[in-house]
């Protein structure tokens, strides 16, 4: 069966079985599939016939399977190379387990759980950052959790990788993220750092702890203008049980300028392990978070238009490769 049509149970891709489908993107489709020389259970990630033929989208899920083969790392999910094969596919790890998003469907997880996820995460960040990788676009969908709440950080499709020489789609996508978890340096159209993955773990940090999340509005230019004007609802406010220290560790984490936050997630996650350490300042977010300020329709056109550059940019390299 060819790309157009996908691949049933039991199709033979070089030394791999396809066993099932088990996700799909505008990108690529993932099966979940055996490989016959040792039996070990893969996931196979194979490119649509239109991604092939984009340039844009082909270096990304190029640069994305060459990150993915440099990290080796328990929180981070491995890609595996240095084969050759008979077409363009990404082989991964499989990983066990349900998203963290499908997991905050249930509710709000509970404070040392919450911690225990949010440090594993960090760990894992602490690694990639380490080794030159920022992912861009933390989120739920992209941490994996399993049974003993071990975690693998999933997806590094929008990573940027200091390392690399050329101008790939990474840079100028460094404003593409999710909304609800984009940092606000992203929003102003500004590449980022590894600050900017810690800010979206404050983000999901605070998500965890209060089943809500820090920012919010009545679309995704709304909703990323609201952390440039406006202060959240206290996490305490949001859920009473986390203690003050708790939410300074939040805090620090949701600076609004990257100066401000952790310069480093494993001083991020030392915090959370020993919170009773951790000094609370008098923050001005506590006093005037209901202050809000009306956003400006000039300031959201303007970093919602930064934001949203990097998409037009890939629609049109999408149309001008389709009308070849």
């Amino acid at each position: 069966m060819g790309f157009h049509d996908g691949f049933q149970a039991g199709a033979q891709i070089d030394s791999y079985r396809i066993e099932e489908q088990i996700a799909r993107s505008g990108m690529a489709t993932i099966y979940r599939s055996i490989d016959t020389r040792d039996n070990r259970q893969v996931a196979l990630k194979i490119p649509h016939p239109d991604m092939e033929a984009d340039p844009i989208l082909f270096d990304r899920f190029q640069r994305e399977a060459g990150i993915g083969e440099k990290l080796d790392h328990p929180m981070v999910m491995h890609v595996y190379g240095g084969e050759e094969r008979s077409r363009i596919y990404m082989v991964m790890e499989w990983c066990q387990g349900r998203l963290l998003r499908q997991i905050l469907e249930e509710g709000q997880l509970p404070q040392e759980r919450a911690i225990r996820i949010a440090i594993q995460v960090l760990e894992g960040l602490d690694y990639i950052h380490a080794n030159g990788v920022v992912h861009r676009d933390l989120k739920p969908e992209n941490i994996m959790v399993d049974e003993d709440d071990n975690i693998k950080l999933i997806d590094f499709g929008i990573a940027g990788d200091a390392a690399a020489k050329r101008l790939t789609y990474a840079n100028f996508t460094a404003a593409i993220g999710t909304p609800n978890y984009i940092s606000p340096e992203q929003v102003k159209g500004r590449r980022g750092d590894g600050r900017s993955d810690i800010y979206s773990m404050g983000v999901i940090l605070y998500e965890m702890l209060s089943g809500k999340l820090p920012f919010n509005g009545p679309n995704p230019m709304a909703a990323m203008n609201e952390r440039l004007l406006n202060y959240p609802v206290p996490p305490t406010v949001a859920n009473p049980e986390i203690s003050p220290q708790l939410q300074e560790v939040i805090y620090r984490a949701l600076e609004r300028e990257p100066k401000n936050r952790y310069p480093k997630a494993s001083e991020f996650a030392r915090d959370l392990e020993y919170l009773d350490q951790v000094g609370v300042e008098d923050r001005i977010e506590l006093r005037d978070w209901q202050i809000r300020k009306s956003q400006n329709l000039r300031k959201v056109l303007y970093y919602g238009g930064l934001a949203l550059i990097p998409v037009a940019l890939m629609l049109l390299m999408f149309l001008l490769a389709h009308r070849r």
